[in-house]
């Protein structure tokens, strides 16, 4: 998919909000995200449908809840899809792309995956049985103060802070870190790939430069998806490969996602394949 704004500054404005205020979406701001939506597509050929929520408008026995997490968010998003092989990469690559156009339109988000009332939401989301909800978001304006949960969780995840280069882009195998120098017109698509959002911060990509072709792998956080009937981080996966599609589209880079260009190479323990970004240049 392309996109018509900057994908560096929507990159930049995208923090998580958390503290909502009570200023109202502008309505044309609510008709050009409805428009961006219904452009939206994924390059793992997968379904994602989105549904929208007003808490204004909802009855007195739907209170639901995300404990404690988000404060006053009148507005949510939810990205709903069929169990199928790359749908949880489908739905990280589709809902953040929607995330940062709302960055883009200065208005704030947060991913939820875990701490939200997901049978709630799925009822009044109206999500058909035969699909999963793997993540919502709220969307508004932001607060201008943070409330003390909000800073407890930024504290203990890290929020600001992301892996250095050499622990996330390898060049050849996993043995050698990539350097900005080998990279050359990839550094601004992996940089971006490098400040993308994770589940409480954990950057499982991991990614390999070889014979011109970026190859991404999941470095599987022990333990950390067991809660879940899925493995929540390939929802991180798709957000990684929507920062890089977004970032190497706007620098005139001809390729596409590949699902099967394993190059076969000898794999750090917890370390998995999963696709490939193939050159066409």
């Amino acid at each position: 998919m392309n996109i018509n704004f900057s994908i560096e500054e929507a990159v930049e404005k995208r923090v998580s909000v958390r503290n909502y205020s009570a200023q109202p979406i502008e309505e044309d701001k609510r008709v050009m995200l409805d428009e961006f939506i219904r452009q939206m597509d994924n390059p793992f050929n997968q379904k994602v449908s989105f549904h929208f929520f007003d808490m204004d408008k909802s009855s007195e026995d739907q209170k639901l809840g995300t404990y404690g997490v988000i404060q006053k968010a009148k507005h949510y998003l939810g990205a709903s899809i069929k169990p199928a092989p790359f749908a949880l990469e489908a739905v990280g690559y589709e809902l953040e792309t929607v995330m940062l156009y709302l960055a883009h339109l200065d208005i704030g988000t947060c991913w939820l995956g875990g701490t939200f009332d997901r049978k709630g939401f799925a009822q009044a989301l109206n999500v058909g049985d035969d699909e999963i909800l793997p993540a919502i978001t709220p969307f508004g304006y932001a607060q201008t103060s943070r409330h003390l949960q909000e800073i407890v969780m930024r504290t203990f995840v890290q929020a600001h802070k992301r892996l250095e280069w050499n622990k996330l882009f390898f060049f050849n195998d996993f043995q050698t870190s990539l350097t900005k120098e080998t990279a050359g017109h990839f550094v601004f698509p992996l940089e971006m790939v490098r400040l993308a959002p994770s589940a409480s911060n954990k950057q499982p990509w991991r990614i390999l430069l070889k014979d011109g072709n970026v190859h991404f792998y999941e470095y599987k956080t022990p333990g950390y998806s067991d809660v879940f009937a899925y493995d929540i981080q390939r929802i991180d996966m798709g957000i990684a490969a929507a920062h890089f599609e977004h970032a190497i589209n706007k620098i005139g880079k001809s390729g596409n996602f590949v699902l099967d260009a394993d190059p076969k190479i000898s794999l750090p323990e917890h370390v998995e394949y999963v696709f490939s970004w193939v050159t066409t240049d």
